[in-house]
């Protein structure tokens, strides 16, 4: 009986450390992204995405909504931004905490707009994870800011 319990005790502190292993290599995983970003200026965390993604902005600007797809969100949201801008954006992170299949990094944007302007925002991104993927963005920025540069700078 005592070899059973210790055998079911033994198990279950496995399954556990695995898991906050698991939960940890989201993090490392989305750090790295954002490091890569910081240094290539390209950035990786859009790798990240599912296809089926759903990607929340919140807030009151006409961008604020659900985006139902990772191709609707780079389209409506990140390829009309990036055509705005002659120096893309370069994340510099403040800090990434994860809670199981959710990880939430808050960082600073700084780019630079057509009109050599400065676009500088401060984002909290707060991602849930299923599998390896990103399947639900929870985000936060300055749409003040980010409906400014979208105005402003006319693209054909």
């Amino acid at each position: 009986m005592k070899t059973t319990i210790l055998i079911l005790v033994i198990s279950m502190l496995t399954g556990l450390s695995n898991q906050n292993v698991n939960a940890q290599t989201k993090k490392e995983i989305v750090s790295s992204a954002f490091d890569a970003w910081a240094q290539k200026g390209t950035s990786d965390v859009f790798d990240l995405l599912a296809d089926n993604l759903e990607w929340r902005i919140n807030g009151s600007t006409q961008w604020s909504k659900t985006y139902h797809s990772k191709q609707q969100f780079l389209d409506e949201v990140i390829i009309p931004l990036n055509k705005k801008l002659s120096v893309k954006i370069k994340p510099t992170v403040r800090n990434v905490y994860q809670d199981g299949n959710t990880v939430i990094v808050i960082w600073d944007g700084k780019a630079t707009a057509l009109d050599g302007k400065p676009y500088r925002s401060t984002y909290s991104w707060n991602m849930t994870f299923t599998d390896n993927k990103i399947t639900h963005v929870e985000a936060f920025l300055d749409g003040q800011e980010f409906g400014d540069i979208m105005a402003r700078i006319k693209i054909d």
